[in-house]
């Protein structure tokens, strides 16, 4: 095949996470690759720069450990990915406390069962009640797990009814006197929910009926007060989604890869992972600073270089400007998000948790002292606290983002200094019902199309429409789908 300075085989237009995958899979293969890249520098929107020893991500999305396209795309290798602590800190009614780690659930269950234990008060107190719950059991066999995803099904069945536990509430008048066995309860079933949802193939879950995360979420059995302080900012922080329109097969999908696996982030800014795979592809394939004007299946115009000939075009670029080059395609909506990086003179007192705001009471929707979570990411000595608003930001961005932190953290931030500020208004393609999650990359023979707009919202997901459309040029050029070393395509979330 042919591949000469200004013709390739195949020409991708845009140097994301999403091309450069499938750069990695066509030249493995044998096909001579040219990848675009009108900015300076590769990444897009995980872009990570340096500001006096710090590394800021202009976005840094949430990472899951268990999306196995981390370790299977070619060039990653195994990429070094920082973990938050377990679970996660939920601030809710002036306190932070911890959940959704199902490595918790079993401990949680036996704090229920020690308190049931303990001496029988006077009747009329919570010893009876106690009692009930032991003999019933949390776990999630006897829970009654019914249905096959978190999202709108939660738990029914004979474990905790006869508790005097159903739907949203505590049916005991000892049970709901007791906050503390109450908040035990609740981590009990809602790790027990994860842990069976862990297990769930995507094809169950993508044949649950569809609608908004919200709708399912209020629908289901789940206590009101774990899906308003625990399963809504979660969901929001992993779909990037304050309002929870996304598809509840979407949410579910989500929740899935978080159960499987701890949220995580690049060690040295989300940039390192589209650095890695610039870095190992063949000298000459990537080249920055290139401006396409216009583009068929065999030419491409740029304004640096003129005519660059090609026998197939991948567009992998955002969904938006795919659109320009190819009128037609449809664009979907997008969700803004804004990130800031503060430093301050102390960490507060979180570690390598992620904060979030269970009672949705200012701009942050999460945040976390990222130099606990991945110290490559601040100077030595330095502190790091970076936090995400979803959606519109407030006007006085910084002042109100500072106090929402102050309450967070339970510490003052009027000496906390901002480093830096971005916002992207087509940050996270909206995934609303209906939504397939593996949107056609194939236009027609010789025209594809790939990114996260394709298959879900996530770098699990551009680097997997990244392989989908690397396989279809391999299978139109003739290339048996062999050369791809022998990779198969790994289930996706």
């Amino acid at each position: 095949m042919r591949s000469t300075a200004h013709h390739a085989d195949v020409i991708i237009i845009g140097a994301g996470i999403a091309g450069l995958s499938a750069a990695h899979l066509l030249t493995g293969a044998g096909v001579g690759v040219s990848v675009l890249e009108a900015a300076s520098t590769v990444g897009g929107r995980l872009a990570t720069h340096e500001v006096d020893g710090f590394r800021l991500d202009q976005l840094g999305p949430l990472l899951c450990t268990s999306w196995p396209e981390l370790t299977a795309t070619p060039g990653l290798g195994t990429p070094e990915l920082r973990e938050f602590a377990p679970g996660v800190l939920v601030h809710s009614d002036g306190r932070r406390h911890r959940t959704g780690d199902i490595r918790s659930a079993r401990g949680a269950l036996r704090a229920v069962r020690t308190r049931s234990s303990a001496p029988q008060l006077a009747p009329g107190g919570y010893g009876d009640q106690l009692r009930t719950v032991s003999r019933a059991g949390l776990g999630a066999r006897n829970a009654g797990l019914k249905g096959t995803g978190l999202i709108g099904t939660g738990f029914k069945g004979t474990g905790l009814k006869g508790a005097g536990i159903r739907g949203a509430g505590l049916r005991t008048t000892g049970l709901r006197s007791s906050g503390t066995v109450s908040d035990a309860i609740d981590r009990a079933r809602l790790g027990a929910a994860l842990s069976r949802l862990a297990a769930t193939p995507t094809a169950r879950l993508l044949a649950r009926p569809e609608r908004t995360a919200l709708a399912a979420l209020t629908a289901g059995q789940m206590p009101a007060r774990t899906v308003d302080a625990v399963l809504r900012p979660l969901l929001s922080a992993l779909l990037g989604d304050p309002g929870l329109t996304t598809s509840s097969r979407c949410a579910d999908l989500a929740l899935r890869d978080y159960a499987r696996g701890g949220l995580c982030v690049p060690a040295g800014g989300s940039g390192t992972l589209p650095d890695l795979l610039a870095a190992s592809l063949p000298p000459g394939t990537v080249r920055t600073g290139v401006h396409v004007t216009a583009a068929d299946i065999t030419t491409v115009r740029t304004k640096e270089h003129g005519e660059l000939g090609c026998r197939s075009l991948l567009l992998a670029t955002g969904a938006g400007a795919a659109a320009e080059l190819l009128p037609g395609l449809r664009v979907p909506a997008f969700r803004p998000v804004t990130v800031l990086h503060h430093t301050a003179p102390a960490p507060p007192p979180t570690g390598r948790s992620l904060v979030l705001d269970g009672d949705r009471a200012g701009p942050v929707a999460y945040t976390a002292v990222m130099s606990e979570v991945d110290p490559s990411r601040a100077p030595e000595g330095r502190t790091l606290i970076t936090s995400t608003v979803l959606g519109t930001p407030p006007p006085d961005l910084d002042r109100s983002v500072r106090t929402h932190l102050a309450a967070l953290y339970g510490t003052p931030t009027d000496d906390w200094e901002l480093l830096a500020a971005h916002h992207d208004p087509e940050a996270v393609p909206a995934m609303e019902a209906p939504h397939d999650p593996r949107r056609p990359v194939r236009v027609l023979a010789g025209l594809y199309v790939c990114g996260d707009h394709r298959d879900t919202s996530s770098v699990q997901g551009a680097l997997h429409s990244g392989r989908r459309a690397a396989e279809a040029i391999l299978t139109d050029l003739g290339v048996a789908p062999a050369h791809l070393g022998g990779v198969g395509l790994p289930e996706a979330a």
